[in-house]
């Protein structure tokens, strides 16, 4: 389900939730870049800024396109169109979250900077630089186009308590596990 925005194509999508299966395909290459990919990227973004988030990738509106949005900080929203990373430095954690699995954070490893090289939507060579929240958007929207989510960077011991608290959120499609009481004893038989 798409809502129409005030302009002359943007459209506000649906964003896709953990369990869809596009979040966990690889997202094919751009080769066009044409009116369709413009719109693409103009929903994106207009998703994005509607969601709020700080990045959104093709594949979480459904799209299997190698295509983001990012919004950081004040500057203007920007995108990234078949990226290529480079990444510098020690992993540090920091809490990240994803809007395909809302209300969810857990501290999760990055590089700590980024260069990232591609294309705008019109097919031109644009670099993007970044550390901090910049860098560690980046490599997540990356992450996307190649079926990767954050909870999959997590250690064992976070990546547990994240499946928990997915199958507990009121919009997972996972049904919460029902405890039930065994009408057996539990008492040990010598």
């Amino acid at each position: 389900m798409a809502r129409r925005c005030e302009g002359k194509h943007q459209l506000l999508r649906d964003i896709r939730l953990f369990g869809d299966p596009v979040l966990r395909t690889k997202a094919e290459p751009v080769v066009d870049f044409d009116l369709e990919l413009r719109n693409l990227v103009k929903d994106l973004t207009e998703t994005m800024l509607d969601a709020p988030g700080v990045g959104l990738a093709a594949p979480q509106i459904g799209v299997s396109l190698r295509v983001f949005t990012y919004h950081v900080d004040d500057d203007e929203p920007g995108h990234l169109v078949n990226p290529r990373l480079s990444l510098d430095g020690e992993e540090e954690d920091d809490d990240e979250g994803c809007l395909s699995l809302p209300g969810l954070q857990f501290p999760t490893p990055r590089a700590p900077r980024v260069v990232a090289s591609g294309f705008n939507m019109f097919g031109d060579p644009v670099t993007v630089e970044g550390t901090e929240l910049l860098a560690r958007c980046v490599q997540h929207e990356t992450d996307h186009l190649d079926g990767i989510l954050f909870i999959d960077r997590l250690d064992k011991k976070q990546r547990k308590l994240a499946m928990k608290a997915i199958r507990e959120a009121e919009w997972s499609g996972i049904p919460v596990p029902q405890v039930k009481v065994s009408p057996h004893s539990t008492q040990r038989i010598s």
